[in-house]
């Protein structure tokens, strides 16, 4: 009876995929799509929805547009302009390492927030940088020619090959070193691109709050809705006084670039048009069953399991000592950011049914290719290509995040990886004094920087913990094939299967941790020393281990990689009248979509905005993750919004729309029909963390913080007005209204 209880689901949402594909299917919210193409393909409906704007006014080469004032922050996250002086906002959250860096326990700007009131102030951030995008173009033919009857590494390599002739070509052409070209394929290797990028790297502090207001609800409310999250923070682009890019210099002045946002105070109201530009991470919306199925059962449980361990061994020191909450801040958030993830990820796949319907659209797939014999000549293989290629897969996939997220999260373990280099550069036959020297120098730059945000007990606790984690993943059943690093051998022999006792010995004795041993192994380095330090050896161990069954996950790799690319070929063939979007792959995308509310579960309801109200009920001075400021709650209280108050004189504090977004769209502009500033995207909602595989469009929510809590925090709670002077703002209504002490039944 269950059997065919299957049977009639597949076959219900074969019907449902079929009717969907036959008839006209409205795209709006749905889609990342390449801003070259929004004229052809996307530009009547967005015009439907509200935009005002001309094509060429949101992607030109030629002339100013939308997308120079939208930048690549940190080759991880996105950026936007939104003043003549080069000012950037993105989130807190994106900003969390930069301004880490410049913090000290004396002047820690990361907890008690930055605001510069003149350009002296900024901080420069060293490492940082930002990327405009100056053009891309279609690159396919070139390079598709070259690939013809070659399948699987040898396709693999020769496509690199001729990728890289394309970018040197390119770079060639350019010939200035601001100028960075980077050429990726689409649609699963069926198509290839280019990108012309013009980096800048003097990037400095303008502000941030507090960590109380840009992380307010913290690990708790992440990737939750609603939200009250108050996730910015400020930068600045400075360049030569001919506005080139430019190393830090004192002597460089702020940008000004081609196109900077106006910022609307007029805020947003359900259905209004909002569309986003960004650089949104990864995608996999072209995953199939078995790859789903390998994604709930196998890596996502594992990293899941992986991080909990080196959080929970993070948060114990953490809480013990302010210096350590510091130091691991950055690495605590963004490990804590996908452990969440992929536990949201994994519940949404399963609720949303997720492989039936994969299999569905793959069952109608198969019945497309039998219908005629050229087909099955070119796609008759693919289902079983691909269930061959993620079978041999699984234990890669198991020995990678055994790596990953359990032997390289050591930290020293990570230093002695690192040190590899610089030991083989100085120890070569021939090699020169200057090459020697300029080594010397960029590996003590480099354990400087470890050090300032390293902490010896943590380190040496969590190796315990991820030794014995790793051994007892090992352990189970389902990996007797993987194979058993030799360190744990040695530790039954020669310590009496005694953790701490091992990894006691090889953290004293090792010069990875400890700054003044590095320094010293630095400024007289030994390949002999070096590959006798124990946390080498264990480094070594865990490499190892992966590389033995990790060719075999690359022959296995290649077939899903074949597998894929026919499998999204064929998809588009099979509907050559629905317009299709690749996957995200950090290259700027543009979704367009409405403000929306939505109903999570039976009986629920969730609005599309959230106030400052909201601040006051979640406030637990008892919980680090709800502390208020008390600059912010007794303006919040006095009803104190100035002209950021909405019609209603309501402090609004985000908002959420159905624009599809994944990660790397974090700071991410959310810009309305005129093109200007409304909000800034940062998360997505608890319910759809399927969607970087499966869009889910009744459940699926961009959460944004709306720009008058950013304006509103920077100028009347903290006084920055000057940074709010220099921007284009546009409209404003007058605040009115009573302070909440006297509206609310119970005082606050």
């Amino acid at each position: 009876m269950k059997k065919w209880i299957q049977v009639l689901l597949v076959l219900m949402l074969s019907s449902q995929v079929i009717a969907s594909d036959l008839g006209p299917k409205k795209q709006l919210d749905e889609g990342m799509w390449l801003p070259m193409f929004v004229s052809r393909l996307n530009y009547t409906d967005m015009k439907k929805e509200g935009l005002k704007l001309t094509a060429e006014e949101i992607y030109s080469v030629n002339n100013s547009s939308l997308k120079d004032a939208i930048v690549h922050f940190g080759g991880f996250c996105t950026g936007e302009i939104v003043s003549d002086k080069g000012l950037i906002f993105t989130n807190h959250h994106c900003g969390y390492g930069g301004i880490q860096s410049v913090s000290t326990v004396e002047n820690d700007y990361l907890t008690n927030g930055f605001f510069a009131k003149s350009h002296d102030e900024e901080k420069p951030i060293e490492g940082l940088f930002v990327r405009f995008l100056q053009r891309m173009d279609d690159v396919s033919e070139k390079v598709n020619k070259e690939l013809k009857g070659l399948t699987g590494a040898e396709r693999a390599k020769k496509a690199q090959e001729v990728m890289a002739g394309i970018k040197a070509e390119k770079e060639g052409e350019l010939n200035n070193d601001s100028y960075e070209v980077v050429v990726k394929s689409f649609f699963e290797g069926n198509e290839f691109y280019m990108f012309v990028y013009e980096r800048y790297d003097d990037i400095r502090l303008v502000g941030n709050p507090p960590e109380a207001v840009g992380k307010f609800g913290g690990d708790t409310d992440n990737w939750m809705w609603p939200r009250h999250t108050g996730d910015f923070s400020i930068f600045r682009v400075y360049a030569s006084k001919d506005n080139k890019p430019a190393k830090y210099s004192k002597d460089n002045i702020p940008y000004t670039p081609k196109h900077h946002l106006p910022v609307s105070i007029n805020g947003v109201q359900k259905d209004d048009f909002a569309m986003i530009m960004g650089y949104p991470g990864s995608t996999d919306r072209y995953l199939t069953s078995e790859g789903v199925k390998q994604q709930i059962e196998v890596f996502n449980p594992l990293f899941v399991e992986m991080r909990d361990a080196i959080l929970k061994t993070w948060r114990k020191h953490m809480d013990a000592d302010p210096k350590v909450r510091l130091q691991y801040a950055s690495k605590y958030a963004s490990t804590a950011n996908y452990w969440k993830y992929f536990i949201g990820q994994t519940k949404g796949l399963k609720r949303q049914h997720v492989i039936e319907k994969k299999q569905a659209e793959e069952s109608q797939f198969n019945a497309w290719i039998a219908k005629d014999a050229n087909r099955k000549k070119e796609y008759g293989t693919v289902t079983d290509m691909l269930k061959e290629g993620y079978d041999g897969k699984r234990d890669g996939r198991v020995a990678m995040v055994l790596l990953t997220q359990g032997g390289f999260r050591i930290e020293a373990v990570m230093q002695a990886r690192k040190a590899a280099r610089f030991v083989g550069e100085v120890s070569a036959e021939e090699v020169s004094e200057t090459v020697i020297k300029d080594a010397k120098e960029t590996a003590l730059e480099q354990a400087k920087g470890f050090f300032k945000n390293y902490d010896y007990a943590t380190d040496k606790e969590l190796a315990v913990v991820l030794l014995k984690k790793y051994k007892e993943v090992l352990g189970r059943p389902e990996n007797k094939n993987l194979p058993v690093p030799s360190v744990y051998e040695l530790i039954e022999r020669e310590f009496s299967g005694d953790y701490e006792a091992y990894v006691e010995k090889a953290f004293t004795t090792s010069v990875f941790t400890d700054q003044g041993r590095l320094e010293a192994f630095i400024s007289n380095p030994s390949a002999s020393v070096y590959e006798e330090d124990m946390l080498t050896q264990l480094h070594n161990e865990f490499f190892q281990s992966y590389l033995s069954v990790a060719k075999g996950e690359q022959e296995a790799e290649m077939k899903v990689e074949d597998g894929n690319r026919l499998y999204v070929k064929g998809i588009r063939e099979m509907n050559p009248d629905k317009s299709y979007y690749p996957n995200a792959n950090s290259t700027m995308r543009l979704t367009y979509g409405t403000v929306k509310d939505y109903i999570p579960g039976d009986a629920m309801f969730y609005s599309y905005y959230t106030t400052s109200k909201g601040l006051l009920e979640k406030e637990d001075p008892k919980n680090h993750e709800f502390v208020l400021p008390k600059e912010i709650k007794e303006k919040v209280v006095k009803r104190d919004f100035g002209r950021y108050a909405d019609q209603n004189g309501e402090l609004r504090i985000a908002f959420i729309t159905n624009n599809d977004i994944t990660g790397g769209n974090s700071g991410s502009p959310v810009i309305n029909g005129n093109g200007e500033l409304i909000g800034l995207a940062f998360d997505g909602n608890w319910e759809a963390m399927s969607g970087d595989i499966a869009f889910e469009p009744e459940l699926q929510r961009c959460i944004n913080v709306d720009v008058r809590y950013v304006l509103w925090t920077i100028d009347k709670v903290y006084g920055a007005k000057n940074i709010v002077d220099e921007m284009t703002i546009v409209g404003g209504k007058k605040a009115k209204g009573k302070a909440y002490e006297d509206l609310m039944p119970t005082k606050y």
